[in-house]
């Protein structure tokens, strides 16, 4: 049976914005991807071939991700995790890929020459820092955060993925 519009709208709306369960996840593949791309443009000046670089790291470390939290589980649990619960956990960090989605559009972008090569490595990290900002505020928002401590998570989102950046700038060329 289809899923009715709102619960459709429900999903693609926590799949774009994610959910307060994800913010973490989130913020965590974003650097990564942001990392990835900082590292892997001094090796190519190919966006496709960037998008690639990016996609693998994301996913190596996803798997990794998963299969950590997945021993710690089991070893909380005292017993092995079925097939079930490795699943959910796989599900609950799907955020950490799925945060590489919008900058590895970008890449592909530049790979399709529809945007310049150089572009296309800026634009993909302006979404990384764009979307650290939005994670902060969301985090500021749930946890009720004042103008002042909502500012200063933001900023330190916001710090981590300009750090990045300035490698970038500074290392990379």
């Amino acid at each position: 049976m289809a899923a009715a519009p709102a619960a459709r709208r429900s999903r693609l709306h926590e799949a774009v914005l994610g959910t307060p369960d994800t913010i973490a996840g989130t913020v965590y593949g974003t650097i990564v991807v942001m990392g990835a791309i900082t590292a892997g443009a001094e090796g190519t000046r190919d966006p496709a071939r960037l998008a690639v670089i990016v996609a693998a790291t994301v996913l190596v470390l996803w798997l990794a991700h998963v299969y950590a939290h997945g021993l710690g589980e089991s070893i909380a649990r005292q017993r092995r995790l079925d097939r079930a619960e490795l699943l959910s956990v796989a599900r609950r960090e799907f955020s950490i890929p799925l945060a590489a989605a919008a900058p590895t559009a970008a890449l592909v972008l530049g790979g399709l020459e529809l945007l310049r090569d150089a572009t296309a490595v800026w634009l993909a990290l302006a979404i990384g820092l764009a979307t650290l900002a939005v994670q902060g505020g969301r985090y500021a928002t749930l946890e009720h955060l004042g103008p002042l401590s909502a500012a200063a998570t933001i900023a330190v989102n916001l710090g981590l993925g300009l750090v990045i950046v300035a490698l970038k700038v500074f290392v990379a060329h």
